[in-house]
């Protein structure tokens, strides 16, 4: 027997109200949702970037709000790990490449491997940014917003004034220029960063002194206290105390090197690119340059490339809505833009071909990055617990001690070797139980 009219009709009122019923349960409620951010390295014109992304999220996601903590860069780590500590964990954190071991170690970030699969507008991701993302037990516990890849700047004024016309194509060449721009009164060949986050530099001289294109042997000894890596600690020492580096800068950071730079106090300054707003700002263009880091005795240079991202914490009570915040951040436009005011170079494939980075200024990175027979780049060991405190903590200190002459470079330089190779021993126990 057919179905009556009647009948028919109420069926399909059921069918039609259970599918919208079912479409509405299926949608994220966002309803009176906070996000909590947090940033470590801000500055004015980042934070800024921040907060325009945000607005546009929260327009495009009613029911949201991101409310942005901004953590002072010279204590971020500890600040950090405080509330960590306390409990007070944000949905997001921006995060350095050498606090990823310290947080993934210990299971307290959102693996975002499924996340990113489904996220058709990351497709043309980089596999340099998957492989640092994922530096940590082969999981993408990060997603990098940029590439930090060291250079050197050269003034050429000051080169000029010198009888120099080039840029030092070998560390002897280095050490060679900077004392004769030094001679000049007032003036200082190298803008030296014996202050906080210094170490990545300091590590880079070693490792091109020693020849070798990371921390570790074969064997899980750390290369650090080679007698070459030893060598390339002592050459800092020693240009601090001929007077090649201003007598302040033991305690110089980046916004001091930065200064000493584009003031045309002193006439190097090995950096990464977001140096390169700042100083863009106040320098006229044609008087200075970015060259690729010079090369050891080897022949060969090792910059550091180093990375920043997003994360997620495991404990967040709205992880759909974070990783919503996080994609759109990372987004192909949102990252561009990022870059340009940030300073990083782009995590998709092909940015370099953007017309931003056809300058001359960013031919030396370029170089570095193309240019494997003769630079060879290195990633800091990110995935060790114990890193972050190396680098933020006692580098800092222990450094310092050998630039005023309290301690030998091969007391010091033995001192990270012994630590990163423990670390690294435990590091690898860590893998072995689980």
């Amino acid at each position: 027997m057919k179905n009556k009219p009647g009948c028919r009709l109420k069926g399909l009122l059921k069918t039609a109200t259970a599918a919208m019923v079912l479409g509405v349960l299926s949608r994220p409620v966002w309803a009176d949702t906070t996000l909590k951010v947090v940033e470590v390295i801000p500055s004015p014109a980042r934070t800024a970037l921040l907060q325009q992304e945000f607005a546009s999220f929260e327009k495009s996601h009613p029911g949201i709000k991101v409310q942005l903590t901004s953590l002072p860069w010279a204590e971020a780590f500890e600040k950090f790990l405080n509330m960590v500590q306390a409990g007070d964990t944000p949905d997001i954190v921006e995060m350095p490449d050498r606090w990823l071991g310290l947080y993934a170690n210990n299971d307290e970030l959102l693996d975002l491997t499924a996340d990113f699969k489904r996220t058709s507008s990351l497709a043309n991701l980089s596999d340099r940014a998957l492989q640092f993302g994922s530096a940590v037990r082969g999981k993408l516990y990060e997603i990098p917003y940029g590439f930090y890849v060291r250079g050197l700047f050269w003034n050429k004024k000051l080169f000029a004034q010198a009888g120099l016309s080039a840029p030092p194509a070998t560390l002897a060449d280095f050490v060679s220029d900077a004392k004769k721009i030094s001679a000049m009164p007032g003036k200082y060949g190298y803008c030296m960063r014996g202050g906080p986050g210094g170490f990545s530099g300091i590590t880079m001289f070693m490792n091109t002194m020693d020849g070798q294109p990371g921390y570790f042997h074969s064997d899980g000894t750390s290369t650090l206290s080679d007698p070459g890596a030893i060598q390339g600690l002592q050459l800092l020492a020693t240009m601090y105390k001929d007077g090649s580096a201003p007598p302040d800068s033991v305690n110089w950071g980046f916004n001091e090197i930065v200064a000493g730079f584009d003031s045309g106090t002193c006439a190097m300054l090995d950096q990464d690119p977001d140096a390169l707003i700042g100083i863009a700002g106040k320098m006229n263009a044609d008087d200075f340059a970015v060259a690729p880091i010079p090369v050891g005795p080897g022949g060969h240079a090792y910059p550091t490339l180093g990375y920043g991202g997003w994360s997620i914490f495991a404990n967040s009570s709205h992880k759909d809505a974070a990783w919503q915040l996080l994609s759109f951040m990372v987004s192909p436009d949102n990252n561009l833009a990022w870059s340009k005011v940030v300073g990083t170079l782009p995590i998709y494939k092909d940015a370099e071909q953007n017309a931003h980075f056809q300058s001359d200024k960013f031919k030396g990175w370029f170089t570095e990055l193309n240019d494997g027979s003769k630079y060879v780049l290195v990633t800091p060991p990110t995935y060790l617990e114990g890193f972050g405190d190396l680098y933020d903590n006692i580098s800092i200190k222990t450094f310092q001690q050998v630039l005023l002459g309290q301690r030998t470079a091969k007391d010091v330089a033995d001192q990270w070797a012994s630590y990163l190779t423990d670390q690294l021993k435990a590091y690898k126990a860590h893998q072995s139980a689980n």
